[in-house]
């Protein structure tokens, strides 16, 4: 379902545009349609016609997605599997301090050597309101002022969904633009489509490397945007919105990692406006890829302050009831074994949702 077909079932049973503006502030709230406010009971508010025409409407809003399980981790993370009404699942995490990871489809098609979820490749797009419905969920269980589209699923390849979920948020939804994160692997339309927006979203780059060739080898198809041009886009976007912009990096040891990657990220992002998340990989048995240890983390973290680029290190939510990168659906789908899994210690206390 997408948000225009939510607004044409209201307007088909009488509701006005004041009369959809509070059955869509409610239901992102985690309320019910027909919630009333501290000053006027909902009978007193909706004519008759609304009040008896939302229970169905009601009834399909909660079947767009449910909690399938829920999984508490130690950082303070809640990561729900959520399970959508053809029986598809994706994953939402709520972060430590009212932060929310949502998913925007259902694996995705870029296909990172290094991601969980590019493993299945692109099942479906999700709707706008199956989007806000991971909101309207996690808020039933404690409170949401930011979300980031860091969950499964390229956002760019879905676009207009996306957008339309951080334009309803933005406003009904009530959360500050900048809290709302859009993340991409770098497509033309996004440079193209945000600036245009009456809310103007942050945006997180993943760039993972200098090198074009290696940024091709682990991201085999996103856009063939050189790391160098990506940079500069990023850059003119964040001093046009007035944010910064977050790039991501995922620690690969022995891929990029070297010295050699890291003077090469202290030139490229010197002086730049915005941050760089270092992400040390949520290792899987059997991989190609290992996570560095946390000796090197720290260094390379120090070594980027120490060259003038604000560095943060971010692991993924979760970890620690083998929830990071798309593994909860995974397991659940049966594409990998719980079994293989390689806890790691000693990670870095600050978490973040990829």
């Amino acid at each position: 379902m997408r948000i225009q077909e939510f607004h044409q079932a209201l307007a088909a049973i009488g509701a006005r545009s004041c009369h959809i503006g509070r059955i869509n502030r409610a239901w992102l709230k985690g309320q019910p349609l027909d919630a009333g406010t501290r000053h006027q009971k909902s009978e007193d508010y909706f004519p008759l016609s609304v009040r008896n025409g939302l229970p169905p409407i009601a009834a399909q809003l909660e079947g767009l997605a449910r909690i399938r399980s829920q999984h508490t981790a130690e950082d303070g993370s809640l990561r729900l599997l959520v399970e959508l009404n053809d029986g598809q699942m994706v994953e939402s995490v709520l972060l430590p301090r009212d932060g929310l990871c949502v998913s925007s489809q259902v694996g995705c098609a870029v296909g990172c050597t290094f991601c969980m979820t590019g493993k299945s490749g692109l099942l479906r797009q999700l709707g706008s309101a199956e989007i806000a419905a991971q909101v309207a969920l996690a808020r039933r269980i404690r409170p949401v002022k930011k979300v980031v589209f860091m969950g499964m699923g390229e956002p760019a390849h879905n676009l207009d969904n996306v957008l339309e979920a951080i334009q309803w948020l933005g406003t009904d939804g009530n959360i500050g633009h900048k809290n709302l994160v859009f993340s991409t692997v770098g497509d033309p339309r996004v440079f193209e489509r945000l600036p245009q927006l009456p809310v103007k979203p942050a945006l997180a780059l993943s760039l993972h490397t200098t090198r074009a060739d290696l940024r091709q080898q682990l991201l085999p198809r996103a856009p063939r945007i050189a790391p160098a041009e990506l940079v500069e886009l990023g850059e003119a976007y964040a001093r046009q919105v007035g944010y910064p912009i977050q790039y991501q990096w995922t620690l690969l040891a022995g891929v990029n990692d070297s010295q050699e990657e890291l003077d090469a990220a202290a030139r490229l992002l010197k002086g730049k406006y915005g941050v760089l998340n270092i992400i040390p990989y949520n290792s899987v048995e059997g991989d190609s890829f290992q996570r560095p240890s946390s000796e090197r983390v720290q260094a390379i973290k120090r070594y980027l302050h120490d060259n003038g680029v604000l560095t943060k290190v971010r692991d993924s939510a979760g970890q620690d009831v083998d929830g990071g990168c798309g593994q909860l659906r995974a397991r659940a789908a049966g594409i990998i074994d719980v079994s293989r899994l390689r806890r790691q210690t000693g990670r870095p206390q600050t978490k973040d949702a990829r």
